[in-house]
């Protein structure tokens, strides 16, 4: 059992220090935010990840997790503080790590001892060292002679998923300089590690590395199934049925092969840009990641010259409604941040179409997301309601409740049964069957 800080209780840091006193650990989860650690006190989770409530609340009683907005007390108690704090993009698409530093610093200023520091969040290769830099600055202007540890320990969380990835990991990489800090390491993860979990222990920069390469790897296998969805549409192949034989080949794989409106959420497009950034400033050009980038822009926009062009073509979205369905960036989460649907609706908005949109989950975060297009913008109160008088259906994002649509229903609330179903939910002859006119990715 280990005592462990938490600094950061955004996505990461709340998910991790949940988890890991559910492994047995005492956890504290430090956050800046007065009104998210009092909300966590009463059990309010600010985010929406299925199961992640069940465990704060589970450890909480137990009294092996607590909240807290004293960043000293947390680090003086505990053995091992974990760096969660958010690394947004800047404005050149490197990662911002103005937030590591400043909790670097702030966790030098309280040791009183040796203590392991853990880099959870995303960031660059390098930052490592740079964190230990500025602990040692620090305590070095306190005069203080205290020995510590910096480890890079990346997180592979999937939105929706985060909990299950977390408690049964494909692996755990671990980034360190010395056998104490590995030995406190696999402390911390004892429960995986008696459950033999691969671990791999590497040195501070690979660790970085693995985390951008595993992220960069999958948007580019995201990336090349949709531009080859969108060749599939020119010589009239079928995507799906590509993408089927693809994967049973076992050096390809089937995960990730699933055409779409290209990726979102909060790694892959600040992953990628930051693994670029890194490339350049290295003079080693990752012209791959590069191109994924770009073409991950295009198929958002291709996207609503989709929706266009199968209503008519150049103005025909003008004075029409469109029903969206899906706006967090995929299933089982509130998450918008570089959603397809972002860049979707304000694509439709500025070529003069009203947009009924509806999520199970993301309209609060849609309320300002989309604040840009509020005059366009309706927001509906379920799936059906959305379609009420539109002119077309457009499916986002496939949450479960989408998969099961009501046809007979659908078709009565439309204007006209013209169905984009950009995830490729159904399967066309049996949309067509059901009256409507049918658009997928690929096909």
């Amino acid at each position: 059992m280990s005592r462990i800080a938490v600094i950061g209780s955004g996505y990461v840091g709340l998910v991790s220090g949940a988890c890991l006193a559910d492994f047995g650990n005492h956890v504290m989860c430090v956050d800046n935010n007065e009104g998210k650690i009092e909300a966590l006190k009463k059990g309010i989770i600010p985010i929406f990840e299925p199961g992640l409530d069940d465990v704060v609340a589970r450890n909480a009683s137990a009294g092996r997790l607590s909240f807290s907005t004293d960043l000293g007390a947390a680090v003086r108690g505990s053995e091992v503080v974990f760096i969660a704090v958010g690394t947004p993009p800047a404005d050149d698409g490197s990662a911002d790590l103005r937030y590591v530093e400043a909790v670097a610093r702030a966790v030098a200023g309280a040791m009183d001892g040796y203590r392991v520091i853990v880099d959870k969040s995303t960031v660059p290769v390098g930052t490592a060292r740079k964190v230990r830099g500025w602990i040692a600055e620090e305590l070095a202007r306190r005069g203080a002679g205290i020995g510590f540890d910096v480890v890079s320990n990346p997180e592979f969380l999937r939105e929706g998923s985060a909990v299950l990835d977390f408690t049964h990991p494909d692996r755990v990489v671990i980034g360190a300089e010395s056998e104490r800090a590995r030995s406190a390491m696999k402390d911390v993860y004892r429960a995986l590690y008696l459950g033999e979990t691969p671990f791999i222990e590497t040195e501070l920069e690979t660790a970085e590395m693995i985390k951008y390469a595993s992220n960069a790897f999958l948007a580019v296998k995201i990336t090349f199934i949709n531009e080859v969805a969108n060749l599939c549409e020119r010589v009239g192949a079928n995507v799906q049925d590509v993408a089927r034989a693809m994967g049973k080949d076992g050096r390809i794989g089937a995960k990730f092969l699933h055409p779409g409106p290209g990726y979102g959420g909060s790694c892959f497009p600040k992953d990628t840009q930051a693994m670029a950034r890194t490339g350049r400033d290295h003079g080693e050009a990752l012209s791959i990641v590069e191109t994924t980038i770009e073409a991950n822009e295009r198929q958002k926009a291709r996207m609503v010259d989709k929706i266009e062009n199968g209503l008519g073509g150049k103005g025909s979205l003008k004075g029409k409604t469109i029903a969206v369905l899906g706006l967090a960036f995929k299933p089982n989460t509130d998450d918008m941040r570089d959603a397809p649907a972002i860049a979707i609706c304000e694509g439709l908005a500025a070529r003069g179409a009203g947009i009924r949109a509806w999520d199970p989950e993301a309209m609060k975060e849609a309320a300002w997301r989309l604040a840009d297009i509020k005059a366009n913008l309706e927001f509906a109160k379920d799936e059906y309601d959305a379609m009420t008088g539109a002119d077309a259906l457009v499916l986002v994002t496939e949450w479960n409740q989408f998969r099961t649509l009501d046809f007979g229903r659908v078709k009565g609330l439309l204007k006209a049964p013209v169905f984009f179903d950009l995830r490729n939910v159904y399967k066309r002859p049996d949309v067509e069957a059901a009256g409507f006119r049918y658009f997928g990715v690929g096909q």
